[in-house]
């Protein structure tokens, strides 16, 4: 920005930035206040959950607890940043620079304001720091580079995250103390120490199961390779259709029992395979017979004309 529009805008922007930390003040008090309200009705219901044994409903509570808990800790912080920065307009409108006593306070306002919905004079503020400093500054403040001075608190307290399991531990025993509740924590101790599972490698034991296929229906690599040979005319009229005691024998042999039920359906729908297919080659050779009768037949009798 030039210095032109330094010396004009500089009286607008210290009125503008006066009245919105003015009303940010004002408004984060009230936000405390209800804040104090809304944690002691939350605090009260998860010691009844505790009395009345229903541990996992207060684990699941006591993260929204902590939470508030951390935003109310960086409201106040905010608020006395804000009051800060109020008393020094007079000081930033004379300096073209962030003051480096200011630095602090400024660069937490600015990455605070847009984690912070329910304060939207902070936005204004933030863009008015914007039009002063430039964007680089505001930009190294939100991405919190190395030479940003944002409070670190703040940084931690605004922060998404699930809280440890000591830390929810340590709130519940307080809330507990807090309340005369009789409560024995081996149980959620034991929850909280447990850990998780990971859920993208799968689980770390496997059970082992063990498939049981009947014993008619296993077979060996070696049998699944080969090739089934299909018996000859001669072989089939000269062997007899049911199995000899010597295949059984060997059936049994193998399959370590004698064969289910249902080999026996297998064994009784092959003899009626082997069975038409005699039938079939005898009815063969019968009109081949009758052919070579018939053939010889006419010769002859071409050959007596």
């Amino acid at each position: 920005m030039s210095l032109l529009n330094q010396i004009f805008n500089r009286g607008l922007i210290g009125a503008k930035c006066k009245t919105c930390l003015t009303l940010a003040i004002s408004r984060i008090k009230l936000l405390q206040n209800k804040r104090d309200m809304q944690l002691k009705l939350m605090r009260k219901e998860i010691a009844q959950f505790l009395q009345s044994g229903q541990e996992p409903i207060a684990r699941i509570r006591v993260e929204h607890v902590i939470r508030e808990q951390n935003i109310w800790a960086a409201y106040e912080i905010l608020e006395m940043f804000c009051e800060f920065v109020l008393a020094r307009i007079p000081i930033i409108e004379s300096q073209r620079e962030c003051p480096l006593e200011l630095k602090e306070a400024v660069a937490s306002i600015i990455f605070a304001a847009p984690r912070c919905s329910d304060l939207p004079d902070l936005l204004t503020v933030r863009n008015l720091f914007t039009t002063k400093y430039g964007k680089e500054f505001i930009s190294a403040a939100s991405e919190l580079r190395p030479d940003t001075s944002v409070n670190r608190t703040i940084i931690e307290k605004l922060s998404v995250y699930t809280p440890p399991g000591d830390m929810k531990l340590n709130v519940l025993k307080e809330i507990a103390q807090e309340y005369n509740v009789s409560w024995d924590s081996s149980k959620t101790e034991a929850e909280f120490n447990k850990r998780p599972e990971d859920l993208l490698n799968g689980p770390k034991q496997i059970s082992d199961v063990s498939i049981k296929l009947p014993e008619s229906r296993k077979e060996s690599p070696k049998d699944s390779n080969r090739v089934p040979i299909r018996p000859s005319k001669s072989d089939a009229t000269t062997k007899s259709v049911g199995p000899t005691k010597e295949n059984e024998s060997l059936v049994e042999g193998k399959m370590g029992k004698p064969v289910s039920s249902e080999s026996d359906n297998v064994l009784e729908k092959a003899r009626a395979a082997i069975a038409a297919a005699d039938r079939a080659s005898a009815a063969a050779r019968a009109a081949a017979e009758l052919v070579n009768v018939n053939f010889n037949s006419v010769t002859l009798g071409g050959a007596n004309r």
